[in-house]
């Protein structure tokens, strides 16, 4: 039996599924109950936070309100002959939109409505948008439009008119690491709970990529998802190494920088290590402005506890200083003829922030002031 990925097989089908995008769920979900249905709908924002899920969802609600797991199945496979999936990827030219125009005049064989899902919509051509645009202000009674796209701003402002848009905002790590502990219990497999935070940070807001990563990582074979599994197959910094650098740069010692420097450029890239510094840096900040209970910072366990106590070795000045200097060196080093070199200085630096700010102090004659990258008593 072929395999079916979890981005597919644990996709929402009902509004009350919908993880992380709520508010919208339910203003679809009360305009149905209501009766006040537009025409036309615009739904954006960026890759895999569930803008063409979200759509099925609203065509099987609307076409399918006795729930038929027949029809439903239907639409959720994008087979529906009343709820008709365009990727306008590939269907970009104008006699695309004319074929569109054509058909929606017949009425829907089954459901109440002829609803056209049309997918990254930005990428018709202007004479398909024109095409479009009379039919989408006035359809025909029975026709609905559901417009996803990853860039609105491409789409013209005539269509955007004409359409109710929502924006689909990114999903929470928390959301997302909620989500995929449910997944891996399903499966019937055990995860550190390290791990889980770790796939959620990556996947940026995605709940597709997140799945996409926890994918790959059953695909190991192992019965119990690790952190060092997670880092080993990505080439991910190990983050015990990160840590220890990151106690040597506390304790203001160069060469333990630099050591663990050079342990971590042996299984991983400077512009990796410099993105899980970045990382850790602005935990360090928000637990050390906002306290150790905070949750703005998507860590549980073990790990929080370290991160805590690590973060009272520094200031969140200090801190502010260190990402501003990791992020320069970064975007340095994709031009650099010697990343080497302004690794290992970023390592140095990030070690002797306390000792130049005095210095920086002394030459401007003014009281060496400590607000570095250690906390004084």
């Amino acid at each position: 039996m072929a395999y079916t990925v979890l981005a597919r097989r644990y996709r929402s089908r009902t509004f009350d599924e919908v993880v992380g995008q709520e508010a919208i769920a339910r203003t679809l979900k009360a305009a149905i109950e209501q009766g006040k249905v537009a025409h036309a709908y615009l739904f954006s924002g960026t890759r895999g936070v569930g803008k063409t899920s979200m759509a099925r969802i609203f065509a099987n609600t609307l076409n399918n309100p006795d729930d038929s797991p027949e029809i439903a199945q239907a639409i959720f496979s994008g087979q529906d002959t009343d709820v008709i999936e365009i990727d306008a990827a590939s269907n970009r030219g104008v006699d695309d939109a004319r074929e569109v125009i054509a058909n929606s005049v017949y009425r829907p064989l089954r459901g109440h409505y002829k609803i056209y899902i049309i997918d990254e919509v930005h990428m018709l051509t202007r004479e398909a948008f024109n095409a479009l645009l009379k039919t989408m202000e006035e359809p025909p009674e029975h026709v609905k439009f559901i417009l996803c796209t990853t860039e609105p701003h491409k789409v013209p402002p005539t269509i955007q008119s004409r359409c109710q848009r929502f924006d689909f905002r990114n999903i929470p790590a928390g959301q997302i690491e909620g989500h995929l502990r449910h997944v891996i219990e399903t499966e019937g497999l055990e995860a550190e709970p390290e791990l889980i935070a770790a796939v959620a940070r990556l996947g940026n807001g995605s709940m597709r990529d997140a799945l996409s990563l926890l994918d790959r990582l059953i695909a190991a074979g192992e019965k119990t998802l690790t952190l060092g599994l997670l880092e080993s197959m990505l080439g991910l910094p190990d983050r015990e190494l990160v840590g220890r650098l990151i106690d040597a740069a506390a304790a203001g010692d160069a060469g333990a920088c630099l050591e663990q420097g050079a342990a971590l450029l042996s299984r991983t890239s400077p512009d990796q290590i410099c993105e899980t510094l970045l990382d850790r840096f602005r935990d360090l900040m928000v637990l050390s402005a906002c306290g150790p209970e905070t949750d703005l910072v998507d860590l549980t366990g073990d790990a929080r506890q370290a991160e805590v106590a690590r973060a009272a070795k520094f200031d969140a000045a200090g801190l502010v200083h260190m990402i501003a200097l990791t992020e320069s060196i970064q975007r340095s080093l994709k031009s650099s003829s010697a990343p080497r070199a302004l690794f290992d200085a970023l390592l140095v630096r990030l070690a002797l922030t306390e000792k130049l700010a005095d210095v920086t102090a002394l030459v401007a004659g003014k009281p060496p002031v400590t607000g570095g990258n250690s906390k004084k008593s």
